[in-house]
C-alpha cells in the first residue's frame, strides 16, 4: 500500500494488527506512527493501553510478551516500537506476525534500512498486516508533492514559490512541511502562496536564490550572477554551497538532456525531464544558450568545485570564493 492509501484507510477507523514501517524517509513513517498514536486510542486511555518501547533498550522476545497483552477496560492496545533498526532479528518474530492478537496495534518503525523481503518474518507479516517502504522523493518529485499537500490544507501555490522552496530546502520533505506549516498560519484559507510569501516567512530572497542564479546564467547576465553570487558568500547559512551545486548540477544535467530529444516541444521537454511545463522555457532557453560541449564542460567544472568544496585540491578558497571562480568559469 501507498502512504496515501494508508493514512486514507486510517481515516475511516480500519486498523491493521501489524504496521512495520520501514525505509529511509523518515516522514512518512512519522507521520503513519502520529495518526495511529493519537487516534487509534481516545487520549483517556494512553497511560494504560499504549506502550512506546524503544530497539535500543529491547529485543525481539519483548516485543512479543507485550503485543500478546490485552487491553485494560478497552478494545485495543496499542504498541510502538521506535528505533527498531536497532534489533538484530525479526525472524524470532515470525510465530506472532502468523497469529497477531486482534486486539493489538503493533506499529514498529525501522527507519533508513528495509529488511530483507525473503525473511520469514516480512512475508508474515506482509498477509496479517501492512510493510511499508518509505523511499526518499527524486528532486524532481518535490514540487508535485508540494503542490498535493498545500492543496489538502486548501491552498495553492505559484511554481516559482515551488521552485524556491526546493532550491532552498532541497529533498527533506520532513523541513519543507514544517515551514509551509508554519507559513500558512498567517495566511488565509483559500490563498494562493506566492514568491514573496516566502520571501517575508521563510526567509528565502525571492530576487536572491539558486533559481535565480540559473536564470542569470541562462541569459549570461555575469552582473546579475555576481551580485547573487556576493549575496550567497555574505549569506552562507542560508546560502549552502552544497545545495548551489547540487541544484546546478541538476539543472544542467538536465539542460544536456534536452540537446537529447529530438522533439524540442515545451510540452515533450517537461515530460521528458518530469518538470512542470511552467519551467520548460528555461530549460529550452538554456539548451539555446550552452552547446553540448560547453555543457560538458559545465558539469565537469560542477564536479571539479564540489571536490573542492570538500577540500580536494583546495588548501585555503572559502566557499564564496569557490562559488564565484565556478561561475566565472561558466560564463566565459
Amino acid at each position: 500500500m501507498t502512504f496515501n492509501q494508508i493514512m486514507s484507510e486510517l481515516k475511516t477507523g480500519k486498523y491493521r494488527p501489524i504496521y512495520f514501517l520501514m525505509g529511509d524517509e523518515s516522514y512518512f513513517i512519522d507521520k503513519i506512527t502520529d495518526y495511529i498514536s493519537h487516534n487509534a486510542l481516545p487520549p483517556e486511555q494512553h497511560a494504560f493501553n499504549q506502550i512506546v518501547m524503544y530497539g535500543k533498550d529491547i529485543n525481539v522476545a519483548q516485543i512479543d510478551n507485550t503485543a500478546r497483552r490485552f487491553p485494560m477496560m478497552s478494545d485495543r492496545m496499542v504498541v510502538i516500537i521506535k528505533e527498531a533498526q536497532n534489533i538484530k532479528s525479526f525472524d524470532n518474530l515470525v510465530h506472532y506476525a502468523q497469529r497477531p492478537l486482534e486486539s493489538t496495534i503493533l506499529v514498529i518503525n525501522y527507519k533508513y534500512k528495509t529488511l530483507d523481503k525473503r525473511k520469514k518474518f516480512y512475508k508474515e507479516a506482509e498477509k496479517t498486516g501492512i510493510v511499508f517502504e518509505s523511499k526518499k522523493l527524486y528532486e524532481n518529485q518535490i514540487p508535485d508533492w508540494i503542490t498535493k499537500y498545500i492543496a489538502e490544507k486548501n491552498f495553492t501555490i505559484d511554481p516559482v514559490a515551488t521552485k524556491m522552496l526546493v532550491a532552498y530546502l532541497g529533498t527533506d520533505i520532513g523541513k519543507v512541511a514544517n515551514e509551509l506549516d508554519k507559513l500558512i498560519i498567517s495566511l488565509k484559507a483559500g490563498t494562493k502562496i506566492l514568491p514573496i510569501d516566502i520571501e517575508q516567512n521563510i526567509g528565502i530572497s525571492k530576487d536572491y536564490n539558486v533559481f535565480e542564479l540559473q536564470n542569470a546564467l541562462i541569459s549570461r547576465d555575469a552582473l546579475k550572477a555576481n551580485r547573487i553570487v556576493k549575496h550567497f558568500s555574505a549569506n552562507p547559512k542560508n546560502n549552502p554551497f552544497v545545495l548551489t551545486i547540487s541544484s546546478l548540477f541538476g539543472f544542467f544535467s538536465k539542460v544536456l538532456m534536452v540537446h537529447s530529444l529530438r522533439d524540442k516541444s515545451k510540452m515533450n521537454v517537461a515530460k521528458a525531464l518530469k518538470v512542470n511545463p511552467y519551467f520548460a522555457d528555461n530549460y529550452l532557453n538554456a539548451s539555446k544558450a550552452y552547446n553540448l560541449n560547453k555543457l560538458v564542460f559545465i558539469i565537469s567544472i560542477l564536479r571539479e568545485y564540489d571536490l573542492k568544496s570538500k577540500g580536494v585540491d583546495n588548501v585555503s578558497m572559502t566557499e564564496g570564493e569557490l562559488l564565484k571562480e565556478m561561475v566565472f568559469k561558466i560564463l566565459h
